[in-house]
């Protein structure tokens, strides 16, 4: 009998990311404690810029997006806030960007627990930004699935690919 598998992926929708920004874009014009501070967030290339008159207002933005981004099901290990605010003439500037696939040193350590703590018999591949787990045992698999949603890793995973 043929191995099954599946692969483990860090994959975001950029449309789901555009609907959380604009549902935010519309609450910060709608809220009364906006109101007259030119808070503002939108993409700049690949980054988001989140822009208001006070550090604890683009604080409030980021919170906001990412309330958004959460009803939309999307990680927020997949946000990567690029420190604290920076003070930009009369504004505080923040940077967001959204961070996909999955890094060789963080393949590893998905393999590495799927080799400890996993079943016998169950062998993990990197290949380019994703990982392919296979078994002869699909409820090996299915083991493992659990096994790495228990697990706390500091980024996304998704499980695509079941065959």
């Amino acid at each position: 009998m043929a191995d099954s598998s599946f692969d483990i992926v860090s994959k975001v929708e950029r449309q789901e990311v555009d609907n959380a920004l604009n549902q935010a874009v519309k609450e910060i014009s709608q809220r009364y404690d906006f109101k007259g501070t030119n808070a503002s967030i939108a993409w700049s290339g690949e980054k988001i810029l989140m822009q208001a008159n006070g550090e604890e207002r683009v604080m409030a933005i980021l919170d906001i997006f990412q309330t958004k981004l959460i009803k939309r099901g999307i990680s927020l290990k997949s946000l990567d806030v690029e420190g604290e605010p920076q003070l930009s003439g009369k504004e505080y500037k923040l940077f967001a960007s959204v961070t996909e696939g999955i890094s060789q040193e963080n393949a590893k350590k998905v393999a590495k627990a799927i080799r400890d703590e996993g079943p016998k018999g169950v062998k993990a591949q990197v290949q380019g930004d994703e990982l392919r787990v296979s078994s002869k045992s699909r409820d090996d698999l299915q083991a493992v699935q659990a096994l790495l949603k228990g697990k706390d890793f500091d980024f996304a995973i998704q499980f695509v690919n079941y065959r």
